[in-house]
């Protein structure tokens, strides 16, 4: 596949949750990008889609010319107090076939250009420590180490160090309390 052979789309449950699922499954199954141990149903798409639209969450993927997704990105709630509201947590996944081109690039962007378009403060990222391409990128978009927490995950037989990566942003313009 050609460089610019995909566009940035708005992923919906009817077009995307069978893709995003297998994405999904695959990072599950064969890596420490999520601290998960059964493959997930589509069930828990019909909840996750339905999570991001309660949350006014985007859903960013990446597909090719034949409408494919190659990749996905996503935030949601950072944690659940009133006070955290400027701060999300993010996640981006690129299908095991397509990565190193640097989709994942393209869908950070265009999460962190949604972000500001919603008035996000603070974009966080945790990733698993040995996980030296998905800091590297973050590392690339201004990301900054905020800290690392030893030993919290417990996958394929070993304990994991999960590591946090911050962007923060000139939004809001005007941050209110309450």
């Amino acid at each position: 596949m050609r460089e610019h052979e995909h566009s940035t789309v708005r992923c919906s449950f009817e077009r995307h949750a069978d893709a995003i699922l297998e994405i999904f499954n695959d990072a599950i199954m064969t890596s420490t990008a999520l601290y998960d141990y059964k493959p997930r149903t589509r069930q828990t798409m019909v909840d996750w889609f339905a999570a991001k639209r309660a949350g006014n969450f985007p859903v960013v993927g990446i597909e090719d010319n034949d409408g494919v997704l190659l990749g996905f990105g996503s935030y949601g709630t950072f944690r659940s107090w009133p006070a955290y509201k400027y701060t999300v947590e993010h996640s981006v996944y690129v299908h095991k076939d397509h990565r190193g081109q640097g989709l994942g690039r393209a869908v950070m962007r265009e999460l962190i250009a949604v972000a500001q378009e919603n008035d996000v403060h603070a974009m966080v990222g945790a990733i698993d420590a040995a996980n030296t391409g998905s800091i590297a990128l973050h590392e690339q978009l201004g990301f900054k180490h905020v800290g690392t927490l030893p030993q919290v995950g417990f996958k394929f037989g070993r304990w994991l160090d999960l590591a946090f990566y911050q962007l923060l942003l000139d939004t809001p313009a005007h941050p209110v309390d309450g």
